[in-house]
């Protein structure tokens, strides 16, 4: 189960369609590790949401593009929480002349694959998990995020 909560009306106004978008990359990231019964909630928000999360949850006071939350085991096989923030994440597409919705797409699925256990901290995990990033990506039609510069997510 997929649910998608809006929280900063901001991400449809850039977005009208910032809720298939998300669910899309949601669903393409969880069937690649053959996962279909598990449950993610991601929350579109604002830039200070995200901020506060970042700053009670890991101890960075400062806005991040995406944070994952993973959920212990539980019997309803929820996998955890993934919350995006919408100005930092139109910042960065900006800046690396990406679309929007590429960059959402991408962070979607980035954060998705936390929830499964993937990381990025040494060498080998990331070059699995941006690997498997770009297959997943481009089945959603969109180009290699990492072809340009990609901005810091945690």
């Amino acid at each position: 189960m997929i649910d998608i909560e809006v929280e900063d009306p901001a991400w449809t106004a850039a977005l009208p369609d910032a809720e298939a978008l998300v669910r899309a990359a949601a669903k393409a990231a969880l069937a690649s590790e053959g996962a279909g019964g598990e449950g993610v909630t991601l929350l579109l928000a604002d830039d200070a949401a995200v901020r506060e999360l970042n700053a009670r949850f890991r101890g960075k006071d400062s806005a991040t593009n995406v944070l994952s939350f993973p959920a212990p085991p539980n019997p309803e096989r929820h996998l955890g929480d993934v919350a995006l923030a919408c100005g930092v994440c139109a910042r960065e597409a900006a800046e690396q002349g990406k679309p929007l919705a590429h960059h959402l797409q991408h962070l979607v699925v980035h954060g998705v694959l936390h929830l499964l256990g993937y990381d990025h901290m040494r060498e080998d995990e990331a070059e699995a998990m941006e690997g498997l990033e770009r297959d997943i990506l481009a089945g959603l039609g969109v180009p290699d995020p990492y072809a340009v510069s990609e901005g810091e997510h945690d």
